[in-house]
């Protein structure tokens, strides 16, 4: 717990949901199409949905990370990653790339992305910098793919990540295992929902912080 609270205390923190999707998350999107387990979304989404509501009782702003893929962002060299050279994933207006079981609020911030980490070719940077964040608290699909490399660029650019892993799934459970570790050794810390909430509710309820849209 000393290490959580050196995270988050007397930090200002965001909670960043990471491609909670139709394509990477429902059993007819995308993922689950192309032959991959998605099951491990359903266990986390419960845990998710009480992080948010917490976050949203105390005034910790909540960021959408959204994947929009077209072609004018469809490189060659990004869709080699597919056998065909095709990407099926989240094609921009499409039902797959639609919120899964979530929804930002009307004044929460929803930051579009290419790739795997939400800082690359994204205005996330500037929306963290704007509302001053310190320690991202992640979430979200996959944990091993979109989730890490937004964490481990987060690191980086020195922001404090708490890799939140009952809010978090991947479409293995030894994927899912293998960042975690990672991130606790070298990106960060891993802590789960509970930990999080009863140190919010320790703080006791604050006055909504400043959200950009």
């Amino acid at each position: 717990m000393e290490k959580l609270i050196a995270n988050l205390a007397q930090k200002k923190s965001a909670v960043i949901v990471v491609d909670v999707q139709n394509d990477y998350c429902h059993p007819d999107g995308a993922i689950a199409k192309i032959g991959s387990d998605v099951s491990a979304v359903k266990t986390m989404m419960p845990q998710l949905h009480s992080l948010l509501a917490s976050a949203r009782e105390h005034g910790v702003p909540v960021i959408f990370l959204q994947t929009n893929h077209e072609k004018a962002t469809d490189s060659e060299v990004w869709v080699s990653r597919f056998a065909d050279g095709v990407n099926p994933i989240c094609h921009t207006g499409s039902w797959g790339a639609e919120f899964y079981e979530v929804a930002p609020l009307p004044n929460e911030t929803v930051v579009k992305k290419h790739r795997y980490s939400g800082f690359i070719h994204t205005r996330l940077a500037s929306v963290l910098q704007t509302m001053r964040i310190e320690t991202l608290i992640m979430t979200g699909v996959s944990t091993n793919l979109c989730v890490e490399s937004t964490a481990r660029d987060g690191f980086m650019l020195d922001y404090r990540i708490v890799l939140v892993k009952d809010a978090c799934a991947a479409f293995t459970q030894a994927e899912h295992e293998m960042t975690l570790k990672t991130v606790d050794t070298y990106f960060g810390m891993v802590a789960d929902t509970k930990q999080i909430m009863s140190f919010w509710q320790q703080q006791g309820a604050q006055a909504p912080q400043l959200v950009t849209t």
